[in-house]
């Protein structure tokens, strides 16, 4: 994280602390005079998984420290799928991943974190996936779902070609090679990614979502910074990232409802709210049923929808209380706000906070 975004945090943490601090304090020295609040929450998490979480995570482990200074929680960036796997094993004490686990994964349960098979799944961080690229002079295209299924799918390999230009013809396109470039772990960016192609193209892309790369074409790059440098270091590149990554490089503004819709976190909001939640889940379980080609006008249709996820019960009632403590930090109002200074990602509405915050309510700490 750049230390422009840790210095952004200020302010922002100054309302986390006092939101912290209003619902979990003691009054240090009383009968002393000194008023002081001091944090009682403690305790240590060991925690992995989305790299696209990871600007997110910074910031809302630097507000919560702040306000809880006998707090530590650790988030290593993984990826989606190394985090799953290892709240699976049991050494992650909860993760981030950009997708929930799916019916058949939480129906045959196992989660060596968990004291029973009870999880819950919250999204806590919505975001557009930037579709960025990399040629000299050239800081915007705009392109259809088919277009990009096209490139990806390894049919079109020039940018002069002609689907291309037909939707930029005010820009004078090189006669160059298209270098299309995926994620090389298990990723729930990627799975969001080729779920929009399958959706909105499939005569084309003609593969089942996956957050594995299910072709041999491209270029291959670990996790959300290994697609950023692979893009920035190689002039006729493209690929998807989380957008708090892909800052200054060309970006896709993509067809929706006969209008090209560059990303911004309203417009990926937009597509968000237009969701159902997943029919069949557990009310501590809330998962998204995004549909890309359902996507309304002026929605940006390549939306992350990004979850934590954790056990209903542990086996240390300690550990439990940090992660709900931590949890209802980061789905508050403050926290989502630290979200969005640091990486650009929407809030949640007032309306999915209340249900987050009844899921996060399932969580045992007694």
């Amino acid at each position: 994280m750049k230390i422009s975004r840790i210095m952004s945090l200020g302010a922002v943490g100054a309302i986390a602390a006092l939101t912290l601090t209003g619902c979990a304090t003691n009054e240090a020295g009383a009968g002393t005079g000194d008023s002081t609040p001091t944090s009682s929450i403690a305790g240590m998490l060991e925690a992995t998984g989305a790299s696209s979480q990871e600007a997110a995570q910074q910031s809302w482990v630097a507000a919560f420290q702040t306000a809880n200074p006998d707090a530590t929680i650790n988030y290593t960036s993984t990826g989606s799928g190394t985090g799953r796997e290892n709240f699976l094993s049991g050494s992650s004490n909860f993760v981030g991943s950009d997708r929930a686990f799916n019916a058949d994964e939480v129906a045959a349960g196992g989660f060596g974190s968990c004291a029973t098979d009870e999880i819950v799944e919250v999204p806590v961080y919505i975001s557009p996936v930037a579709v960025a690229f990399n040629l000299e002079g050239i800081d915007e295209l705009n392109l259809d779902g088919a277009t990009l299924a096209g490139i990806f799918a390894g049919d079109i390999t020039e940018w002069d070609d002609p689907a291309i230009a037909e939707q930029n013809p005010d820009v004078d396109l090189p006669d160059q090679a298209i270098v299309p470039v995926h994620r090389a772990d298990a990723s729930g960016t990627q799975e969001t990614f080729t779920s929009y192609l399958a959706a909105v193209a499939p005569d084309v892309w003609t593969d089942e979502p996956s957050d594995e790369w299910p072709l041999s074409t491209g270029e291959a790059g670990d996790g959300t910074s290994g697609v950023v440098n692979a893009i920035t270091n190689g002039v006729g590149y493209i690929g998807f990232a989380d957008a708090s990554q892909a800052q200054g490089l060309g970006q896709v503004a993509i067809e929706v409802e006969g209008e090209y819709v560059p990303y911004s976190a309203e417009a990926a909001s937009a597509l968000v709210a237009a969701s159902p939640l997943e029919e069949g889940r557990s009310d501590h379980d809330l998962a998204f049923a995004v549909d890309p080609a359902s996507a309304p006008a002026g929605s940006y249709p390549i939306a992350l929808v990004s979850y934590l996820i954790g056990c209903v019960e542990y086996e240390d009632p300690e550990i439990a209380s940090l992660v709900k403590a931590y949890f209802e930090f980061v789905a508050s109002a403050a926290g989502q706000d630290v979200a969005a200074s640091a990486a650009g990602s929407a809030p949640i509405s007032d309306d999915l906070r209340e249900k987050v915050n009844a899921a996060i309510g399932a969580i045992v700490t007694e």
